[in-house]
């Protein structure tokens, strides 16, 4: 088995509606009830916004701290969602059905090694 994280592609901008976040709730409720049952769940979390975050940059032997987030763009990563797939194959069938949940582009990226 490996670990695989999912990767929320959140749209920077207007949350939606609280009814069409409601139904993004109950779907996501729902597939990671799906993860437990099929023993690939790990863990998965939303994400504050990007001007919640803290930057650290290692300059000149000391640590610069800045607020905000490290680059702009279009998209931010919204949440995460880490499971267990015997193969890459398995786990993008995992990130069909995260981008179904969430309505958002789901980005599958490997662990290097092997999970216990």
């Amino acid at each position: 088995m490996k670990y695989y994280l999912l990767n929320v592609m959140q749209p920077v901008g207007d949350t939606p509606a609280p009814e069409v976040l409601a139904e993004i709730g109950k779907n996501l409720d729902a597939f990671h009830q799906e993860l437990r049952e099929a023993g690939a769940w790990v863990f998965a979390g939303g994400l504050h916004g990007p001007e919640s975050s803290t930057v650290l940059r290692p300059r000149d032997g000391d640590i610069l701290i800045t607020d905000g987030p490290y680059a702009e763009g279009k998209e931010m990563l919204g949440g995460i969602c880490l499971v267990r797939a015997p193969d890459l194959d398995a786990a993008l069938e995992w990130g069909r059905k995260a981008a179904l949940a969430t309505t958002l582009p789901i980005e599958v990226r490997p662990f290097m090694g092997d999970a216990d």
